[in-house]
């Protein structure tokens, strides 16, 4: 003390006190983290099930809606489906047997083709009751079904002209299912009973989402629905694909051309509407499920929160210290603020790390291309680094309070 008096006027001055910078913050705040690592693990976990709910749930429904943009292009936004209506007596209406034909006269119609809906059931063998139906219809096709429903097979081939006048039956995916067909072997081809008769399993088709319907359906020839089933030869479902530019001319003169007579009683829609109304509830579904994801975020911030306020009553004698050898109250919570962040920012890594694994399993699992926006996994981490230093704050000043003497007491 007396050579610090003693010092010239001339002498160079005494350094200033030096300051914790940024990165001195971040390794006491880690320090402090990792002398309890348990505590910091189930602290983390927390933030960790909020920021992989939110991921998910923004994540996984990017994926639906990708499949599901893929499958409208795939299978084309073009199609439009007329079918009968009522009278005006409220009796159920009837198309023409000739709308295939006068749909296709219409210029940038580009298709046309039509199924008929026959009054029979289906069943695997004739030993099971008739009233065990599965849920399944049978409907008449003509060949071109496919082509214009831009269709694919899973296996065998679609009725052709050929095999429309014999006992043949192609199989939509989910009446393949639920017949317990699932394979096609052209040494024995499995058979179906239909109406007091056997018929041929030729085909298995893929699944169609533009045409649920065809799913649940097996289809036979026209001309074998007339000459053996009792069809009458009247459409009940008409499917015409337009030009792409062209699809609501069609639309608004489609009921008038297939049935010029009656056009009242001719409905017609776009599949891809209710497709893109679809998407709208899962929207809707996704909003409700990233409300319970912020929630989840919200108990791992008050996780956090306790458990630095724990932390700052157990090292009240480190505070104390620290505080006797010269650390301001900003060094003392800028620590515990930084190890708050710290440990919110780890567990919101984690988190991201479990949403993409959930999102790319589940996208897997369905058959999607797994898309991560990357708004969403930067702002997973950046959120939990926000809920960090928001549950921190409070902890932090408490310790930036704390008298050095009563601390060391």
């Amino acid at each position: 003390m007396t050579a610090l008096l003693d010092r010239p006027p001339e002498a160079d001055p005494l350094p200033s006190p030096r300051r914790l910078g940024s990165k001195d913050m971040l390794r006491l705040g880690a320090h402090g983290m990792l002398t309890r690592p348990l505590r910091a693990v189930l602290s983390a976990l927390g933030i960790a099930i909020g920021v992989a709910a939110m991921i998910a749930v923004v994540s996984i429904p990017a994926s639906s809606n990708k499949a599901l943009a893929d499958q409208i292009a795939a299978l084309g936004p073009n199609l439009l489906v007329a079918k009968p209506g009522q009278t005006l007596f409220g009796d159920p209406a009837k198309l023409p047997e000739s709308s295939v034909g006068m749909a296709r006269r219409i210029g940038p119609v580009t298709g046309a083709s039509a199924t008929g809906n026959i009054k029979a059931t289906v069943r695997r063998n004739d030993q099971i009751p008739s009233d065990e139906t599965s849920g399944l219809a049978v409907l008449a096709a003509k060949p071109d079904l496919i082509g214009v429903l831009n269709g694919t097979m899973h296996s065998g081939k679609f009725i052709d002209a050929a095999s429309a006048k014999f006992p043949a039956v192609v199989l939509g995916s989910v009446a393949a299912t639920r017949l317990g067909i699932d394979h096609l072997d052209p040494a024995a081809p499995p058979q179906v009973w239909i109406a007091g008769q056997w018929f041929t399993v030729v085909g298995i088709l893929n699944a169609m989402p533009l045409a649920p319907e065809i799913e649940r359906s097996v289809l036979v020839g026209w001309d074998v629905a007339k000459d053996k089933l009792g069809f009458d030869g009247h459409p009940t479902t008409l499917y015409t694909r337009a030009q792409d530019a062209q699809v609501e001319n069609v639309r608004s003169v489609l009921a008038a051309t297939v049935n010029p007579e009656r056009p009242n009683e001719v409905q017609v829609s776009l599949p891809s509407d209710a497709l893109a109304a679809q998407k709208l509830v899962d929207e809707s579904y996704s909003a409700l499920f990233l409300a319970l994801g912020g929630v989840a975020l919200l108990v791992g911030g008050v996780g956090v929160a306790n458990t630095m306020v724990i932390s700052v009553l157990e090292r009240r004698r480190e505070i104390g210290l620290r505080r006797a050898l010269g650390a301001t109250r900003r060094q003392i919570r800028g620590q515990f603020l930084a190890e708050s962040v710290l440990l919110s920012g780890l567990g919101g890594i984690v988190g991201v790390v479990i949403g993409i694994g959930v999102t790319a399993g589940y996208a897997l699992s369905q058959n999607w291309p797994a898309v991560l926006p990357p708004l969403a996994l930067i702002g997973g981490v950046g959120i939990s680094a926000v809920v960090g230093a928001i549950a921190g704050a409070y902890p932090a000043m408490r310790a930036a309070r704390l008298p050095p003497t009563s601390a060391l007491a």
